[in-house]
């Protein structure tokens, strides 16, 4: 079946650049979208903030 997608990575801008490439190789359509995000993390009770472009 051909149904639609969606894979979300969050990592920084600097890996997601090199991932670029790679992932070229393995699409043969679609969109990808890079925005800037920013990521809560809670963990133990805590939380801590990161923003990751």
């Amino acid at each position: 079946m051909d149904l639609p997608m969606v894979i979300e990575i969050v990592d920084t801008e600097e890996k997601v650049k090199t991932f670029l490439p790679f992932l070229d190789e393995m699409m043969g359509g679609g969109l990808v979208t890079l925005e800037k995000i920013k990521v809560i993390h809670y963990r133990d009770g805590s939380k801590s903030d990161a923003e990751l472009a």
